[in-house]
């Protein structure tokens, strides 16, 4: 029985060498100031191949730096891009493996969830999705030795997600992260307009506002905002660019933001 899965991004989404990945994201990391609140309980950062998005998820995870000794638990949450399904899918896998080594997935948390009417294993919906990968080697570097909680989310609604959300919620030792880029292949100023709108709605933790075509990852973003606005959190904008102001054209870009929550 298969106990360990490597994801299958690497080399497409981030430098198979251990080496050149952890020079890579601390790279990134050391771009961004130090943050000047307490860690933040949830964040929101994009999952493009990090030529494009790699300095605006950075924003987000530098935000994480003094919280190293204190979470042990991440909750990571991505929409589903290969496999169509409803709900949300765990993975019965042991652990998950990046080239920086292995990542083991709390197994207390698939147990608290599972039972859940929305919630069920399918590992095809975690077998290439690069949603949640691109994120772990960020959360390797930032927090160290950490357990990790997995959901891929299909076609559910806010208060589904929610659901699990409060069961995973925890103290201070969890953090949620939420996995989604934004506006996809407008012209520039288009996807800067778009892009304002949907992080406005995300900063005032209006899911109602937030459409498919504002952000692929709509469903795990619109459930963390319904689970922040019954806790009163507040959002903030950390940064928003697209990759036309990274490492692309400006003809068709994809838009990027990065949110914290407090």
């Amino acid at each position: 029985m298969q106990t360990t899965r490597t994801p299958a991004v690497a080399g497409l989404f981030y430098p198979a060498s251990s080496t050149e990945l952890h020079a890579q994201v601390q790279n990134f990391l050391n771009q961004t100031p130090p943050a000047v609140e307490s860690p933040p309980k949830a964040i929101i950062a994009p999952h493009a191949g990090y030529v494009y998005s790699g300095p605006i998820a950075a924003s987000a995870y530098a935000q994480l730096k003094a919280a190293r000794d204190s979470i042990t638990r991440v909750v990571l949450l991505g929409p589903s891009h290969r496999v169509g399904f409803q709900g949300i899918a765990i993975s019965s896998m042991q652990a998950f493996a990046t080239p920086l080594g292995l990542i083991p997935l709390d197994q207390a948390a698939v147990e608290a969830v599972r039972t859940l009417p929305d919630v069920g294993f399918l590992e095809q919906a975690h077998a290439q999705e690069h949603s949640l990968e691109v994120h772990l080697p960020f959360l390797q570097e930032v927090l160290g030795d950490f357990k990790l909680a997995p959901l891929v989310v299909g076609d559910a609604r806010p208060e589904q997600v929610g659901a699990v959300l409060e069961v995973l919620w925890g103290g201070p030792e969890t953090l949620i992260v939420i996995s989604s880029d934004l506006s996809h292949y407008h012209d520039y100023q288009t996807a800067r307009q778009l892009d304002r709108v949907t992080s406005k709605a995300i900063e005032t933790l209006r899911f109602e506002d937030i459409g498919y075509e504002q952000a692929c990852g709509r469903n795990p973003v619109n459930g963390l905002l319904w689970v922040a606005r019954r806790k009163g959190l507040h959002g903030e904008t950390l940064d928003l660019r697209n990759s036309g102001d990274t490492a692309g054209s400006r003809d068709q870009v994809v838009g990027y933001g990065a949110y914290v929550f407090h």
